[in-house]
């Protein structure tokens, strides 16, 4: 290794006017350099390599498979030791293994398609879909196997054996016992040895997600007796324009001219100007418990959800403005000082049922009192209010509810318990309403409309 310096300086002095240049250069040997390099590249490209096998091994060894990697291992100690159980030992994993490797070879030629029939569904069923395999190679292919993750759990498909371009389709059931959201896939054809030693796997990427509603009931529209519409009763808010005439009163600066009551005008010698009530379109909220403790079992919580359901359905239908909300998820060390509500999509019956599909309890959601207080400052104009938990809401909590909304605002309370006796009764001036079952709920507003 050598190194060379060359340096030059010139100054430059008030009376010369001359200028200073100054230049360094440096020469170096770079074996160094090159070898530290060449020494790098070859780490990582081995470091790849070797997590690349050892990604290959952890995905191809099965648990049985590790089992005889492990006799295989005793080979060679039974042969320094002269231990014959270990060479016998060994002697059946190195067996085992020359007979499952034959199957890992080549590739499946197999062309894969699953489709289910429909994207959702109502609790309490189940769907068939369809798992075609066509063969597309030129021979034969042996019988294989074909995973299809449904949700947590797995349904394994028995491909036979398979002449070029033959085609096998498989019914793949897809149960839809409980509400929620059910990712179906990716398929995964697999790849294994008769005694199940080692495996390939080649995953499909299409997924197919299966939305689970929950169950609901048709509620007759005469319980919108409830609800105050655009021609009912008017509000206690007097404005300058709508249609429930109020009084007369003397123009103000700013007063719309087609209000103006000539004939008072004309009697008093002063523009008179008319006032009216308020009659609001009415906009139905339907608040949604989702506090673990609010519910005496998951029961009562799934009747909760369907309540929702069955209530946003009808007032979809019905042309009315609703809004849904629910406790968005709070963090632990956020408990005491955040709070956050999910509004639900209620553009259609179908982006509300998908919503409450994937909706669950947490025990760090807001108590259905905080929701309310935090829901009624950012919806305005809620005319009136359901809210909708479990047995576990006590009297007072219930009667605190109205102090969680505006004074104009009815409260309907609808407590899911199937203990109790489905009834209706005013909680100083808080409309409770208990079912038992999910019918009672629409028997219930049925009656109470009428």
């Amino acid at each position: 290794m050598s190194f060379e310096t060359e340096s030059r300086i010139s100054r430059t002095t008030p009376s010369d006017n001359t200028s200073t240049h100054t230049r360094y250069s440096t020469t170096r040997s770079h074996t160094l350099i090159e070898a530290v390099v060449w020494w790098v590249r070859a780490w990582r490209a081995v470091r790849s390599r070797t997590v690349g096998a050892v990604r290959w091994v952890g995905e191809t060894v099965t648990p049985a498979g590790w089992v005889v990697v492990a006799s295989v291992a005793l080979l060679p100690v039974g042969l320094v030791f002269g231990w014959a159980e270990f060479i016998v030992a060994g002697s059946v994993g190195v067996a085992l293994l020359l007979i499952a490797l034959p199957f890992l070879l080549g590739s499946r030629a197999y062309a894969v398609e699953f489709a289910l029939p429909v994207d959702r569904v109502v609790a309490g069923g189940e769907v068939t879909g369809t798992l075609k395999v066509t063969n597309i190679s030129s021979t034969l292919e042996l019988p294989g196997r074909i995973d299809v993750p449904i949700g947590q759990g797995l349904s394994d498909v028995h491909v036979p054996l398979m002449r070029a371009g033959a085609v096998h389709e498989e019914l793949v059931a897809v149960p839809a016992y409980h509400r929620g959201v059910i990712d179906v896939g990716p398929v995964t054809t697999v790849r294994t040895d008769p005694l199940g030693v080692l495996k390939r796997e080649v995953a499909w990427a299409d997924i197919h997600r299966l939305f689970v509603h929950p169950v609901t009931v048709p509620i007759p529209s005469t319980s919108a007796g409830f609800v105050r519409d655009l021609e009912g009763n008017p509000t206690s808010d007097i404005v300058d324009s709508d249609m429930s005439f109020h009084a007369i009163r003397e123009y103000a600066p700013g007063d719309g001219q087609r209000n103006i009551h000539w004939k008072s005008t004309a009697k008093t010698g002063k523009l008179m100007v008319r006032q009216f009530e308020e009659s609001r379109r009415s906009r139905l909220a339907v608040a949604l418990s989702l506090r673990a403790d609010e519910y005496a079992s998951p029961e009562e919580f799934e009747m909760a959800v369907s309540a929702v359901g069955s209530l946003g359905i009808r007032a979809i239908r019905d042309g009315r403005d609703v809004a849904a909300f629910s406790s968005d998820e709070i963090p632990e060390f956020t408990r005491g000082s955040m709070r956050s509500i999910r509004t639900l999509n209620v553009i259609s019956t179908r982006t509300l049922l998908d919503d409450l599909s994937a909706i669950a309890q947490s025990p760090t959601a807001m108590r259905i009192e905080d929701v309310c207080q935090f829901a009624s400052q950012v919806i305005p104009d809620i005319s009136i209010a359901f809210v909708i938990c479990g047995s576990t809401m006590t009297a007072s909590r219930i009667h605190s509810l109205s102090l969680k909304f505006a004074p104009s605002v009815s409260i309907v309370a609808v407590l899911c318990d199937p203990t109790a006796e489905p009834r209706y009764r005013d909680l100083a001036g808080t409309g409770v309403l208990s079912i038992a079952v999910l019918d009672d709920f629409r028997s219930l507003l049925a009656r109470k409309a009428g």
